[in-house]
């Protein structure tokens, strides 16, 4: 009899898994709209905010409905995931109702403003045996897939010291003006300017070497422009496997030409300009130089997060843990505290 040649591939005609945007307040918003609109294995089929003109925005962008009462999102089984970018404060209500509705979640990051109730969201997510990621998308550059390759092997020796910065001119330019202003008020965002471009910079360095034993920092205001909200900081941790770390994080910089550095009794390591530079006394890298043959690096977080909702083969092992997401939290919170103390401050666990 006749066959037609789709019989032979897998789920032909297989619908787009349907998910739904929770909260459109993020600046990566517009990014993570573009990302869905180039996904036709992905149907929004909601879009949800407390702001009602910000929902109808986004909504319009992806050609789908507004909900506003959120129920309806949480209520509906044919929604497998949701996108949670509201602001920072409303995101412990809105992860526990999607852990409770059984929704894998992406939620842009800080996860929480504090170690207790971070703990308390990734416990949530965990029980309930849900897909997580979060938005730390320097864990996808190749740079440090290598970086991390290479420590994990042992070639650095002993660690001593790591240092890395992430910084830009958002508040010399005013960035988080108008739609975005949320960003820069701490009573909505949790953090300023240290803890929000520092914890990507937070998560690679805990990535990379372990747990914070200890940890402190001096943050401070430059401009003011956004009225008692940081600007810019440096933390110094002391990690348990005794590598000294400091980490830099500023809205006022001009620009950031080195962004890492590792020091190893073996090797060294600096990223500047963008570019990755080695040496191994250990291997035949007896200079400081560019390194050519990097791994592949990963799609981005919000599309290694849909590969794994959309079951592809080992996306899910590549996601940032609720775990890790709670744990930067806490040594963000523990260097803000060291700030406002002059102390040390030990990160909490759980």
């Amino acid at each position: 009899g006749f066959s037609s040649p789709l019989a032979a591939q897998e789920k032909p005609f297989q619908e787009p898994v349907e998910v739904a945007f929770v909260g459109v307040a993020h600046i990566h918003t517009p990014g993570f709209v573009r990302t869905l609109k180039e996904r036709p294995d992905f149907k929004v089929v909601a879009v949800w905010d407390h702001d009602q003109a910000r929902a109808e925005k986004r909504a319009k962008e992806l050609d789908a409905p507004v909900v506003t009462d959120l129920e309806k999102i949480w209520s509906n089984k044919d929604i497998k995931a949701v996108i949670i970018c509201s602001e920072t404060n409303r995101h412990p209500e809105l992860v526990l109702a999607a852990a409770q509705a059984g929704k894998h979640m992406f939620v842009e990051k800080p996860l929480g403003f504090t170690a207790e109730e971070s703990f308390a969201m990734a416990k949530a997510i965990n029980d309930q045996k849900l897909l997580f990621q979060t938005g730390y998308f320097m864990r996808s550059d190749a740079k440090f897939i290598f970086l991390k390759n290479e420590i994990a092997s042992g070639r650095f020796g002993k660690i001593t010291r790591v240092r890395a910065s992430n910084c830009h001119s958002g508040s010399l330019g005013n960035w988080f003006g108008g739609e975005w202003r949320w960003m820069a008020d701490p009573k909505q965002a949790g953090v300023g300017a240290f803890g929000d471009l520092g914890t990507h910079k937070l998560d690679i360095m805990l990535w990379l070497l372990g747990d914070v034993q200890t940890a402190t920092a001096d943050i401070q205001i430059v401009t003011n422009r956004y009225e008692g909200c940081d600007e810019t900081g440096e933390g110094l941790m002391q990690f348990k496997n005794g590598v000294i770390g400091t980490l830099a994080a500023s809205w006022v910089d001009i620009e950031d030409p080195v962004e890492m550095q590792i020091f190893g009794t073996d090797a060294n390591a600096i990223i500047r300009g963008g570019k990755l530079y080695y040496r191994n006394n250990k291997l035949d890298r007896k200079k400081l130089e560019p390194v050519e043959n990097l791994p592949s690096g990963l799609p981005s977080p919000l599309n290694l997060f849909l590969d794994a909702v959309a079951g592809k083969k080992d996306a899910a092992g590549k996601l940032v843990t609720p775990d890790e997401a709670a744990y930067r939290v806490s040594v963000m919170e523990a260097l803000y505290q060291g700030a406002q103390g002059r102390k040390w401050v030990e990160p909490a666990t759980k």
